[in-house]
């Protein structure tokens, strides 16, 4: 183990700190005298690489102060206007050292800047951060927002490698949020689907359900094909299916659901409308596994 102690714009570790933070720790110094900060307070504090995992929460900090871990260690800094935190491989470039053994991985990545409220993650590497949602961001993007609380970031290194950066902005209290283990769990909003719209969202999101790589959606006209062999004397048509699909992507629309109609996605569209409508319907647990079930039954 090892401690950090800050004095006008110093920060000294005991000899047993690995040499990487040791290196950042000289550069972040350097940075700190120039920027003319001398309130220890105020220069942040450095994370071991022994640090607990951010996605259990921080202990009680400054309201808006971020803390960044990576495999090697981090920081924690408090907010205040312009400032940033620069991620990468090379550590006597950055405050937070990710993939320093992975050349695809550039010396300064990424950086989290602090503006008007909030902290920001910018790319400036050569391949994409991911974040939560299956969002990439790309390099000479606009910086994204980073919301309260806990947001890991992936960073694309070679032969499928990913790095890991955790992130944790301390929210207006200055902690984590208030346990509640006694509470009653809120279960997520499903969507009403009468028992016809239910059948044919499943045979149309089956490989989703069925956890198939990369899936997508069955066709309309496999849909009205195979709805016709489930129930042969509702009249299934073409038609029907495109109408029933589409009025149930407006409906959930209406209600606030993104990227389910052809006004929310850039051409070329393909297969993109029908591929949210059945993210959106299994996150929410509106569909589920278990419903393929029914694919087994036959009207007589």
């Amino acid at each position: 183990m090892y401690r950090d102690r800050s004095r006008r714009g110093r920060i000294m570790l005991s000899a047993d700190a690995p040499a990487g933070l040791v290196a950042t720790v000289r550069q972040y110094s350097t940075t700190v005298r120039e920027a003319g900060v001398t309130d220890r307070a105020d220069e942040g504090r450095w994370l071991p690489r022994s640090h607990a995992s951010l996605a259990n929460g921080v202990s009680r900090a400054t309201p808006g102060a971020i803390f960044a871990l990576a495999l090697t260690g981090g920081i924690t800094v408090n907010p205040r206007e312009d400032r940033t935190v620069h991620f990468g491989r090379n550590p006597g470039e950055v405050q937070v050292c990710v993939g320093e053994d992975d050349r695809q991985v550039s010396r300064r990545h990424g950086v989290l800047t602090y503006r008007r409220g909030l902290w920001w993650v910018g790319n400036l590497g050569k391949t994409p951060i991911g974040l939560p949602g299956a969002r990439l961001l790309f390099s000479n993007e606009a910086p994204i927002p980073l919301a309260g609380g806990y947001t890991p970031l992936f960073v694309r290194g070679s032969r499928d490698r990913e790095h890991l950066l955790e992130l944790y902005v301390a929210g207006p209290d200055g902690g984590r949020p208030m346990p509640h283990p006694g509470d009653v769990t809120r279960p997520p909003k499903t969507w009403p689907l009468t028992p016809d719209e239910r059948l044919v969202l499943i045979v149309l999101g089956q490989r989703y359900l069925r956890h198939e790589p990369h899936p997508q959606p069955l066709s309309r006209r496999q849909v009205a094909d195979q709805m016709a062999e489930l129930r042969p004397h509702a009249g299934w048509r073409l038609k029907r299916v495109e109408h029933m699909v589409a009025d149930i992507r407006q409906r959930l629309s209406a209600a606030g659901v993104f990227g389910v109609v052809k006004e929310d996605i850039p051409e070329p569209i393909g297969n993109s409308l029908n591929h949210n409508l059945i993210r959106e319907l299994m996150l929410t647990t509106t569909l589920v596994p278990q419903d393929l079930a029914i694919l087994d039954e036959r009207d007589p």
